[in-house]
């Protein structure tokens, strides 16, 4: 399970990634007129964000395979 969660972050980082690279390369940022700083928050902000999001979805998905839930359902019943 653990190996699943962590194919799921590394592949979401990845293409976060990747989209960030396609940026650069097509020059999607500089017409901003951002600094060094404001881009390197953007970027970081952005990451930072996406990785919150990805692991507190893995977090979840791993719940709910796991069965932790049902015993909290059940309780609540």
């Amino acid at each position: 399970m653990k190996r699943w969660i962590l194919t799921f972050v590394i592949t979401s980082l990845a293409l976060l990634a990747l989209v960030y690279l396609l940026l650069w390369i097509f020059g999607g940022l500089e017409g901003l007129d951002f600094g060094f700083h404001s881009i390197l928050a953007l970027v970081l902000g952005t990451t930072l964000t996406a990785a919150l999001g990805v692991g507190l979805m893995a977090l979840v998905f791993y719940s709910n395979r796991s069965g932790q839930d049902d015993s909290a359902n059940d309780a609540g019943r």
